[in-house]
């Protein structure tokens, strides 16, 4: 009866260990529905989803990788609402078939990124394969924008540790969000509005798409902008909140 105990303590504890390293597993992964990055690590590189400063300054973000339908009406809303610097996470597959577009987003003053050429969930591809991906995604976007991009969201959003290395060893910064509209479930424009503006505090990095699958993103932006103006923030993009971010971090060193 003894043993029947030991043994069954002992089972209880390998259950115990292995649950533990099952969450710590998922814990090493971002994944595009999740508000925020789970992971992270000193030693080595992070990914940047939120500025630590008091300045009341946001960075709107937006996702493409297909159609081209809903991008111009978020331009003019932009324009409209003199917000002159944004995000936008390009797929360059997408790029290749609308370097028009691309080149539009750029003379309309915003910065472009890489959101990987093929739209495929790296995490479960191989480091060459990756690696290719993300130099290809690079030569076509400082083909089309003169520019070499710095600045790389995952395709899904979803990447680990390795990823992070990897894009570090490709000159690229990895950009997650803090604040997710979730506009891709095309859930109604209250509820767009209602994802972002209550729950924004300073130096959130906001997450819209701009793909032809959103259809409410375009009616809730201005929204957004509006009350987010009224309750004292302004627009910045993610290099002057990641700048904002190190300065900070120089000054308490």
């Amino acid at each position: 009866m003894n043993f029947f105990w030991i043994f069954h303590a002992k089972r209880i504890k390998q259950l115990s260990l292995i649950i533990i390293a099952a969450f710590f597993t998922a814990g090493l992964l971002y994944v595009e529905r999740t508000q925020i990055a789970v992971f992270s690590t000193p030693d080595g590189p992070q990914a940047f989803y939120k500025a630590e400063t008091d300045d009341k300054q946001v960075a709107l973000t937006f996702n493409i990788s297909w159609g081209e339908n809903r991008i111009e009406p978020i331009l003019d809303i932009l324009d409209q609402k003199e917000v002159d610097h944004a995000n936008f996470f390009v797929s360059a597959s997408w790029a290749e078939r609308y370097p028009d577009v691309v080149k539009e987003i750029k003379e309309r003053g915003h910065t472009i990124g890489s959101h990987g050429y093929q739209y495929k969930d790296y995490t479960s591809w191989d480091d060459e394969k990756i690696r290719k991906d993300m130099n290809q995604s690079t030569q076509i976007l400082s083909e089309l924008t003169g520019d070499k991009p710095t600045l790389l969201r995952p395709p899904n959003g979803s990447f680990d540790k390795r990823i992070l290395n990897l894009a570090d060893k490709q000159g690229y910064s990895v950009i997650h969000w803090s604040i997710n509209s979730k506009d891709y479930q095309n859930p109604g424009v209250d509820a767009i509005v209602n994802a972002i503006v209550p729950k924004t505090s300073s130096g959130d990095v906001i997450l819209f798409h701009a793909s032809d699958s959103v259809k409410q993103t375009h009616k809730a932006l201005p929204i957004v902008i509006d009350q987010l103006r009224g309750k004292g923030f302004s627009f910045t993009t993610v290099e002057d909140l990641m700048a904002s971010t190190i300065s900070e971090n120089e000054e308490i060193k």
